[in-house]
């Protein structure tokens, strides 16, 4: 099939990688030039496992094409698809209007029958108002589709070329045919593909975030039980997730979700809710006690240094808002630097992915170092933020010689208290007894 996918961010890119993995033709638009003369080189600008590797080798065999050029890029495509960005408005609701300008763009240009998807992840009652938008400008043979994506940073070509489900949301029956065939080769070895009304497939999307950031919210409130009383989380945890109706997906204490999706989303359809005269209540509760866990975790870092930290230097492990991604939205980490900023500390940051962005945000503002060990030296202590997979069995030896003070907050709950203590570590972590109350 021919395709065309208008936005080249981390949606955009890794489907439109994908789709051409399997034998269509596909053009992802943009209007940076710079970005998409980077991207016909075969350069991503984003970190994705296995995604640069796909995006070159598909470029290379001319399936795969980016551009500027929007009207050429729809007129030669069956299928075009809406990737661009959704982002939180004041109130929290999204910002539509690029989905909006896309499907404009759509009905505007040149004539034929053509599918117009919706992968951006929008509120309920777009599709149906893209369509009637599109109907106004006189175009009824652009048929609009809703198609979710489910998309693990860190994991999403995985998740893209071997999908647990396909929702395709799709009033006309031929749309959901021509969808269903899109995406067949990705689903033969299981009958995976969900089609519903396009209200359900845009409810979806939105249900799922706030059912997986609910689970996280609620495993972090439980740990601040657990640190009052005495208990162990992960312990706990061990003991709940052992049971099938809860599994033990999504259930790790820590410092909150982060990302593009969770916040936004949870926000969004507490907006949706709203308008439509329902009090949520429950994912209320959810974004606010994500934004606590953070600042918890924060008074215990202030607690330690007896609530001065000007002048201390503090080591950070970790930037992006979860390992295996450069993407650093909505992160915890920065969140903390910039409380520790606002009291005079002075911080040294490593993480394996994500520096050159933060740098661009931050400047000289941190100091960064080019590996773990390094951004210790000197520093009055250690700080957890991502649960990189080299932080988890590092050389405390060199560790606790590197530090002025051998004090870690672990964020991730990485290590054993026990064995922390062992190892000469004064240890602070989520949910779990403190090995040392020492305050420097």
């Amino acid at each position: 099939m021919n395709l065309a996918v208008i936005g080249t961010g981390y949606v955009g890119l890794v489907t439109g990688t994908c789709l051409a993995e399997m034998g269509n033709e596909v053009v992802c638009v943009d209007i940076d030039a710079v970005k998409v003369a980077q991207l016909q080189a075969g350069k991503v600008p984003i970190y994705e496992p296995g995604l640069a590797e796909l995006l070159e080798a598909n470029v290379s065999e001319g399936r795969l094409t980016f551009t500027t050029d929007s009207h050429k890029a729809i007129a030669d495509s069956q299928i075009v698809m809406i990737a661009v960005g959704t982002p939180p408005q004041d109130d929290g609701s999204a910002d539509l209007s690029a989905v909006f300008a896309v499907a404009e763009m759509v009905a505007k240009g040149p004539s034929g029958k053509r599918l117009l998807v919706t992968k951006s992840t929008v509120p309920v009652g777009t599709c149906q108002a893209l369509q009637t938008r599109v109907h106004q400008l006189g175009r009824h043979d652009v048929v609009v589709v809703s198609n979710p994506e489910f998309l693990k940073q860190g994991d999403a070509v995985n998740d893209f070329l071997k999908p647990e489900r396909v929702v395709i949301g799709a009033d006309d029956p031929e749309a959901a045919l021509l969808m269903q065939e899109l995406y067949a080769p990705f689903l033969r070895t299981g009958n995976r593909m969900i089609v519903m009304d396009i209200a359900s497939a845009e409810m979806t999307k939105y249900v799922a975030n706030a059912f997986l950031a609910t689970k996280i919210s609620f495993m972090n409130e439980m740990s601040r039980v657990c640190h009052r009383v005495g208990a162990d989380i992960e312990l706990v945890r061990a003991g709940i997730s052992s049971d099938s109706r809860i599994g033990d997906k999504f259930l790790f204490p820590g410092l909150g979700f982060g990302g593009s999706c969770f916040p936004k989303d949870v926000k969004a359809l507490i907006q949706t809710g709203q308008k439509v005269g329902c009090d949520m209540s429950i994912l209320r509760s959810v974004d606010q006690v994500n934004d606590e866990q953070r600042l918890t975790f924060f008074h215990r870092v202030m607690d330690y240094f007896q609530g001065q930290v000007a002048g201390k230097k503090l080591a950070m492990w970790g930037l992006a808002f979860k390992p295996r991604t450069d993407d650093t939205r909505e992160a915890p980490a920065l969140a903390l630097i910039h409380w520790l900023l606002e009291r005079g500390a002075q911080i040294q940051v490593f993480d394996p992915k994500a520096m050159p962005k933060v740098k661009q945000m931050l400047g000289d503002s941190v100091a960064y170092y080019d590996n773990a060990y390094a951004a210790l030296e000197g520093s009055d202590g250690l700080i957890i933020a991502t649960e990189w997979n080299e932080f988890r069995r590092p050389d405390f030896e060199r560790m606790r010689k590197l530090l002025l003070h051998p004090v870690i907050f672990d964020g991730r709950n990485l290590y054993s208290p026990d064995r922390m203590a062992q190892r000469g570590f004064e240890y602070f972590c989520i949910g779990r007894p403190d090995t040392a109350i020492t305050k420097v």
